[in-house]
């Protein structure tokens, strides 16, 4: 008998609406090393009508589920088709619910598709579900009309950077240490490991799935940068970052722009990958962008593991 994962991977080689960050092979990629697995309810045919992929934790005795790193969407998936019927998507929350519970966890969270009911749903189980937002620009087919929705800042920002170059062939390597040293001029540390980004790069590039693109100065310094991933569906924003040194030149609203024109011919939708930061929000709104809703949906299941929870967000 096949395991969850390998029926899960047939599923996601043949079901093209799950999105990229549940895919199988995301999964593997930015799980790579840690456990993971997949948690699946059946119709009465033996078809999968609801999969739950999740990272599996384990530390100071006790087991939770996050979501990966790099990763904004996981939970539960149930096929659009079933939205609608409200009592098979009660059922299939409420058999994954207890599935759940069965890994007898200290903590879960997870951050449910875009639109998808379960979030709300798995409430009445016993989950919490508090809404995050991501901003998306739905419909980049029509460019003109696309950079129309820009605000009058954005345009001037662009315009201010016409001089600079696209660069395409911005390594790997390159990007990070890139990266790295942007947020060391703020005193930040970077969140992922050289070899997490090396890993997912290449494998988001042989899929023909990510690129790197770079906006450089006249004289070749890279001004800001971005790793963008995408599916048929939706494109995704994932990493961009900036040099402080030339926050006034224009770049990172240029970046923007380029990352559009990239994938405008590969997917539907761009993604500017959610923030739930003020500025950062604002500065997304600026290109047209629309506020929408997901859910965080979280349980605690051992009281200690919320002291270590209000530790985490002390720390950050």
């Amino acid at each position: 008998m096949d395991s969850n994962k390998e029926i899960y991977r047939q599923l996601c080689d043949v079901e093209t609406e799950i999105p990229l960050f549940m895919q199988y092979w995301w999964m593997q990629a930015v799980c790579a090393g840690k456990e993971w697995d997949v948690l699946l309810t059946h119709d009465a045919d033996g078809r999968v009508i609801g999969a739950l992929p999740y990272l599996y934790s384990r530390r100071l005795g006790m087991k939770y589920v996050l979501m990966p790193q790099q990763t904004q969407i996981g939970g539960l998936w149930i096929p659009r088709r079933l939205w609608d019927d409200r009592v098979v998507v009660r059922n299939i929350c409420n058999d994954i619910a207890r599935q759940i519970d069965d890994l007898h966890l200290s903590y879960y969270y997870q951050q449910y598709p875009l639109a998808s009911p379960a979030g709300e749903v798995m409430r009445v189980f016993g989950f919490k579900a508090k809404e995050r937002v991501t901003y998306r620009i739905d419909d980049i087919s029509n460019l003109d009309r696309v950079t129309d929705a820009f605000s009058n800042n954005k345009r001037r920002q662009i315009a201010k950077a016409s001089d600079s170059t696209v660069d395409l062939s911005m390594s790997a390597d390159e990007f990070y240490t890139f990266h790295t040293n942007s947020l060391a001029e703020h005193k930040k540390k970077i969140s992922y490991s050289h070899d997490f980004f090396m890993r997912l790069y290449a494998v988001a590039a042989e899929r023909h799935q990510g690129q790197i693109v770079a906006v450089r100065s006249s004289d070749g310094y890279v001004q800001a940068a971005a790793f963008i991933v995408w599916d048929a569906a939706s494109a995704y924003y994932l990493i961009p970052c900036y040099a402080p040194v030339y926050k006034d030149s224009g770049a990172s609203a240029r970046l923007v722009l380029e990352c559009i024109k990239f994938v405008q011919d590969k997917t539907q939708a761009f993604d500017f990958e959610g923030s739930m930061h003020r500025g950062t929000a604002n500065h997304y709104r600026q290109f047209g962008s629309l506020q929408t809703l997901y859910y965080g949906v979280q349980r605690v299941y051992r009281p200690i593991f919320r002291l270590a929870l209000f530790v985490n967000r002390f720390r950050h």
